[in-house]
């Protein structure tokens, strides 16, 4: 069956051209698109739709209270936040609101389809630029600015450990699953901990969540929505 979607958004050229987009789509389905968040939680009692995409920046009233409106309303109906807005205070925000998905304008649409199925899934989607605010703003509250280790630099097999660790695989399932002996994962474990500066898992797992190797958790997405 496939998941039906309200696409809220203030420019129409834009909401036709993700309507189009989606309609390539074997499981989702655009069932109406409305140009202000303020009429959608009342358009949900009589449009049949799983998932609403929405902009913050709808006018006829303010996006966040839109979004609101529509959790109360309509407990069951998926919300993923489409916005160009980064701000600290909009991503708390919307975050308190319980919202489904987070994914920038600037997204490629790639990005977008597996946030509408993981929002689709009863999963949480952060795009990974909100991700790394969160570890940096929440996790490190007192770390300094700085940039993010030079994870690009490394090998596609470094990558590929680095991503196993941080989602809690042993050295011997990760040997297993790059096809190379628990020792060679050893050695190039270690030799990952002094290219990034790190000590111990746990910090490898925060920089794998930084870029994107794997998804924020949903503990740390508590912690930034009871700040």
């Amino acid at each position: 069956m496939k998941t039906r979607i309200l696409l809220v958004d203030d420019n129409m050229l834009f909401r036709k051209g993700i309507a189009a987009l989606i309609s390539f789509l074997s499981d989702f389905q655009v069932v109406g698109d409305l140009d202000s968040g303020k009429a959608a939680a009342s358009a949900l009692d009589h449009i049949d739709a799983d998932l609403v995409l929405i902009d913050v920046k709808s006018p006829g009233g303010n996006g966040l209270e839109a979004i609101k409106q529509i959790k109360h309303r309509h407990p069951q109906v998926k919300v993923v936040l489409l916005t160009s807005l980064r701000a600290e205070d909009y991503v708390r925000a919307a975050l308190r609101l319980n919202i489904d998905g987070f994914v920038l304008k600037d997204a490629s649409v790639d990005e977008l389809w597996v946030a509408l199925r993981s929002a689709a899934r009863g999963k949480l989607y952060l795009t990974p630029d909100i991700s790394h605010y969160v570890v940096d703003r929440f996790v490190f509250p007192n770390k300094p600015n700085s940039d993010l280790p030079e994870v690009d630099k490394l090998t596609v097999r470094e990558r590929g450990i680095l991503q196993l660790i941080a989602e809690g695989k042993s050295n011997l399932d990760a040997a297993k699953s790059l096809c190379i002996s628990p020792k060679t994962i050893e050695k190039d474990r270690a030799s990952l901990m002094r290219k990034l500066g790190v000590r111990n898992a746990t910090e490898m797992t925060l920089i794998a969540m930084q870029v994107g190797l794997v998804d924020l958790p949903e503990w740390m997405t508590q912690l930034l929505i009871s700040q």
